[in-house]
């Protein structure tokens, strides 16, 4: 006897809580609040970036342009986050029965790439800027850098505040504070030109810069792939959850179990669960507890588990077991009937 069960967002099982609806309310408008702070910050920073490839054009600066090359790979990772949001409330129609989600990790991982284009080109440029240095003028440096700093610190402090529960905006706010390292990086290199007339430091600052490029592309490109290929977050032990739904009385064991990632805060789970013989009303007390176990202690949401009665595989066996010693005694008594009728047959030749 198999049954399966699934759990949605909207599951009857886990309506326990009577104020499920201002809770929904709640995370709806926190949602919006974190979506307008993000369209805030991508404004900010398309500002600094036309900002900082006008003043490194003008001062013939290295770093201000690789910092401006840095700006725009953030610039499409705040927008993919948005079209992702975006997406994201489109609802799961015709073909597309999962969504869009995975939306975000094909962007996420199309930026990586481009992350690692632009280091790439950074650093051959800064290796001919050892070669052939070309004169900086420290002043729009100067002005460029600070200029980052400042509209930097303040996109810091739009984020941190609400980074804490939210992973888009936790991705925003690591891009920021990557950001402000390079705007720091760049003060001290225009403090430095300004100063000894060390017009080398500019192309040590864009080496810099493309290194911390291309260091931040290459997470970005595994962890899109993981996604991509259904991995297990990492978040999430695939043994610790089979140790876990195996610990239930009434459960024998967990033949078969799937844990993937469906967005970048939901986590899908597919099991098939060998039971002991239940009535009806202890399987769905046994279902609503697994339920509430993994979404409380995994923060798994969309689980599909499905109960196999732990005795149909030996009935199974045992009636295959029986329609072959059926076939075996009925070949033995058709050979028994052929055997007495060819004795008879010798007898009556006699």
């Amino acid at each position: 006897m198999t049954i399966a069960v699934t759990q949605g967002r909207n599951s009857s099982v886990n309506d326990w809580n009577c104020q499920c609806c201002d809770l929904d309310n709640l995370a709806s408008g926190q949602s919006r609040r974190a979506t307008r702070r993000l369209w805030l910050v991508l404004v900010l920073l398309v500002c600094l970036w036309f900002a900082e490839l006008g003043i490194g054009s003008w001062s013939h600066s290295l770093s201000l342009l690789a910092d401006a090359g840095h700006l725009f790979s953030d610039v499409g990772a705040l927008a993919i986050t948005l079209a992702a949001s975006w997406f994201a409330r489109r609802p799961a129609t015709g073909r597309a029965t999962f969504g869009h989600w995975r939306v975000e990790w094909l962007a996420a991982l199309a930026n990586g790439f481009s992350l690692l284009a632009i280091a790439a080109l950074i650093a051959w440029e800064a290796l001919e800027r050892f070669h052939f240095p070309e004169p900086v003028l420290s002043l729009p440096l100067l002005l460029g850098a600070g200029l980052g700093l400042l509209v930097n610190g303040l996109n810091l402090k739009l984020l941190h505040k609400h980074s804490v529960n939210d992973l888009n905006l936790q991705g925003a706010f690591l891009h920021v504070l990557a950001d402000v390292a390079s705007s720091v990086g760049l003060l001290v290199a225009a403090l430095v030109i300004y100063s000894l007339h060390w017009l080398w430091i500019d192309a040590v600052a864009g080496l810099m810069i493309a290194c911390l490029t291309g260091l931040s592309a290459l997470p970005l490109i595994w962890n899109s792939l993981e996604v991509l290929l259904n991995y297990a977050p990492r978040s999430t032990d695939p043994g610790t959850v089979r140790k876990c739904l195996e610990s239930f009385a009434g459960v024998h064991q967990v033949q078969t179990l799937s844990i993937w990632l469906i967005a970048s805060d939901r986590i899908g789970l597919c099991a098939q669960l060998a039971i002991d013989p239940l009535t009806a009303a202890e399987r769905d007390r046994l279902l609503a507890a697994l339920q509430a176990e993994l979404s409380q202690t995994f923060g798994i949401q969309e689980a599909t588990l499905q109960f196999n009665n732990r005795y149909a595989v030996s009935l199974e066996g045992f009636q295959m077991l029986d329609s072959r010693l059926s076939a075996h005694v009925s070949a033995a008594t058709t050979l028994g009937d052929l055997v007495t009728a060819e004795g008879s047959m010798h007898h009556s030749s006699q």
